[in-house]
């Protein structure tokens, strides 16, 4: 790949359009289920396998259960996704607008 091809593909990813919403993870054996918001749904799934498995999750309720049962466990599920709004502020607003209504909904904890 030369520069400008490399320097085309970058730009084109930073352009991209990355599905914002709430998701859940929901542990079969326990019945737990997580509840939690992000601006790139297509990343999110990665993110929490990775930090998950090597041991390394920011909500320690949902490192135990990955422990405890394993990935085969749990499934992950898209609950809502928003569309892109033109500041931050708004996106940020409407979020944590639907990530507290479906943590309420669904009895969860945060993700």
């Amino acid at each position: 790949m030369n520069g400008e091809t490399r320097k085309a593909a970058i730009a084109a990813y930073k352009k991209r359009e990355r599905p914002i919403g709430i998701y859940e993870l929901r542990c079969g054996p326990t019945g737990e289920v997580w509840v939690g918001r992000t601006t790139d749904l297509e990343a999110i799934r990665n993110r929490l396998t990775f930090t998950l498995d090597r041991g390394s999750g920011t909500v320690p309720s949902l490192q135990k259960a990955w422990r405890d049962h394993g990935s085969a466990a749990f499934t992950f599920t898209v609950l809502e996704q928003l569309e892109e709004e033109e500041t931050a502020y708004i996106l940020n607003a409407q979020l944590k607008e639907r990530w507290t209504y479906w943590r309420d909904r669904l009895d969860a904890q945060a993700a």
